[in-house]
């Protein structure tokens, strides 16, 4: 079994880690100011990126490649947007890549993959339980060769200051359940698209700044052919969005966990308890960083594993081990990031590390892109049909 990466993504790396570590890692004192101050400097980074061959990386470069690259870009809460390879514009950019038409193509994602705009993803309700893609109130009616869209968003990410949204809407409500659904970009200029408010995650909704937000939709008119892909086809298309980003978000988060314990160990080793005795002498956080180093490799190598066989026999023949890498990464993020700051004491809640940022901000890694008990249940339906049990 060869464990080995291939040489140009080895470089991919190197170049990459030495870029946040440079480029990225000294704007992060800066995460608590306001977007708009900080757009300056990110825009630099960004330039910076395209000049060392960096920028929207996951468009040319096999999966497991880009896999071994985000965990680099994860060790800072900005690593992904400077190369411009952040959710949700890296979804959205998939998404018309694969079933854009030309038009479509040229009037948004050549923008976006250029960074002169940003997007967002309408999807979940606050009504309808996110977990459940086929269950939506959201209506999408063709009339007079223009889509009328109405319904109620929220948790539709980066919506302040994006220039359009793929939004979820049910165009067939008597079709069967997968196939009512279709993806239709509205332009957030278009009237009737209103962005109620950013949602407070944590205690954070700065305006600005690319959150979460609540959308309603009134009556909101676009040109029919703002249809993506196939009508009812909003479902699948769904699908191929969320297997590979689980790749990306599990990735990213492994980049972060070893960012974490990092931190950690060299905490637990300056830190002195008394002279001479660092914390690092306790046994209890000499086993935080011993279960540490066994979560973070033994998710590195499943999720390198899902990465390989999605790439050689598809995302629906992988999604046993799509599912489990998402619920398994998820809560190794959880602990390592738990363990971390405990180390650090009240440093590890204020927001002189990155730490509370990320505890803030990826306890959601447990919820979206579908809870962990969904994947739970998943994996179990697989394994026990293998054993003659079938449940619905």
């Amino acid at each position: 079994m060869d464990f080995s990466i291939s040489e140009r993504a080895q470089q991919l790396r190197s170049r990459a880690r030495e870029f946040v570590r440079r480029e990225v890692i000294p704007l992060e004192p800066r995460l608590s100011g306001s977007w708009k101050e900080l757009e300056p400097a990110l825009q630099q980074a960004r330039a910076a990126a395209k000049s060392l061959g960096l920028w929207v990386p996951d468009l040319h470069m096999p999966l497991e490649e880009f896999a071994v690259l985000s965990e680099e870009l994860g060790r800072s809460p900005l690593g992904h947007y400077c190369v411009n390879a952040q959710a949700p514009d890296i979804g959205n950019m998939e998404l018309l890549e694969l079933a854009g038409t030309d038009t479509q193509k040229e009037r948004w994602l050549r923008p976006l993959r250029a960074g002169e705009i940003r997007s967002c993803f309408s999807m979940t309700e606050p009504e309808r339980a996110g977990s459940n893609p086929t269950w939506m109130d959201t209506r999408a009616v063709l009339e007079g060769g223009e889509w009328t869209v109405d319904g109620h968003k929220w948790f539709t990410s980066a919506a302040d200051g994006a220039a359009f949204a793929v939004v979820m809407a049910v165009t067939d409500p008597e079709a069967p359940p997968h196939l009512r659904a279709s993806m239709i970009i509205v332009s957030c200029d278009t009237p009737g698209f209103e962005r109620v408010r950013n949602i407070p995650v944590m205690g954070h909704a700065g305006e600005g700044w690319p959150t979460h937000a609540e959308i309603r939709y009134t009556r909101c008119r676009v040109p029919e052919e703002n249809l993506l892909g196939g009508r009812g086809a909003g479902f699948a298309l769904a699908q191929e969005r969320l297997g590979p980003g689980r790749i990306h978000h599990c990735m990213r988060w492994i980049g972060i966990c070893e960012r974490a314990f990092e931190m950690m160990c060299r905490h637990a080793a300056e830190r002195e308890l008394a002279p001479g005795k660092p914390l690092a002498t306790r046994q209890t956080v000499q086993q935080w960083i011993a279960d540490s180093r066994a979560g973070i490799d033994a998710a590195r190598l499943m999720v390198l594993h899902a990465a390989w066989k999605m790439g050689r026999v598809g995302q629906r023949e992988a999604r046993v081990e799509i599912s489990t890498i998402k619920f398994f990464v998820a809560n190794v993020l959880q602990e390592v990031l738990d363990r971390a700051v405990q180390v650090h004491g009240a440093l590890g809640v204020t927001d002189d590390t990155p730490l509370a940022f990320w505890y803030r901000h990826e306890r959601a890694a447990r919820i979206y892109d579908g809870p962990d008990e969904v994947h739970r249940a998943v994996v179990a339906r697989r394994v026990l049909r293998g054993f003659g049990v079938e449940i619905e």
